[in-house]
């Protein structure tokens, strides 16, 4: 027999499946805060369906956006007005980025899809001296902290979606339907596997189950 909690997850999961709506899209506000008014180029890994590009495009002369999913690009490219200075390419991230520098990168939760060291090690390579590089990732939940931030943002998570969707069901936004995959590491590992490589990165939890981590070029 189901017991009570079970049967409350379960209801919980199906109101938050009719009212959906973008963690990530949440933070992209944050990410434009992190940045320069103003810089010549921005590379987008695991660009889905384009929205932090085309909003980096506002500030850029050139984006780039790179996701793995040829689908998912091929929205991209349809939903980017011509005169945005905003491109998209199906490749690899860890072998198909131009061979180029790059003012800023970003990254939203896409990095736990690749071997993160490697590739810090390559946003690292290509970004430009006085580049920003941000990452908005998840993490596995591990720390009683991790837990409680969980606890918090469960019940923040239904009420949003209702107010955003004005109480009516909805369909998931594009940018919700490109391939996902659980995150496998912690995020104290994070922390510690990123400064290795990126030496003063900040990182923080974040509600919604989402960490973020920027790192200055110096």
């Amino acid at each position: 027999m189901t017991t009570l909690p079970h049967r409350a997850l379960r209801a919980l999961d199906q109101f938050n499946a009719a009212h959906p709506w973008d963690h990530n899209a949440h933070y992209h506000p944050w990410i434009l805060r992190q940045l320069p008014g103003r810089f010549d180029s921005a590379l987008d890994v695991g660009s889905g369906s384009g929205d932090l590009a085309r909003l980096l495009a506002g500030r850029a002369g050139t984006v780039h956006g790179i996701d793995s999913d040829p689908e998912i690009t091929t929205q991209a490219q349809e939903l980017t007005p011509r005169a945005t200075p905003a491109t998209f390419t199906t490749a690899d991230a860890l072998t198909g980025i131009p061979a180029d520098s790059y003012d800023v990168i970003t990254c939203v939760a896409a990095i736990h899809h690749l071997p993160f060291t490697a590739a810090l090690t390559v946003f690292r390579h290509h970004l430009a001296p006085g580049g920003t590089l941000v990452i908005l990732g998840l993490s596995r939940p591990t720390t009683p902290g991790d837990y409680l931030l969980g606890a918090v943002a469960s019940p923040l998570n239904a009420i949003t979606g209702w107010l955003k969707n004005r109480g009516r069901t909805a369909p998931r936004p594009v940018a919700m339907t490109a391939t996902t995959r659980p995150a496998d590491m912690s995020f104290p590992d994070i922390v510690r596997e990123a400064q290795a490589v990126l030496p003063d990165a900040r990182l923080r939890r974040r509600l919604f189950w989402r960490y973020t981590l920027v790192w200055r070029h110096r």
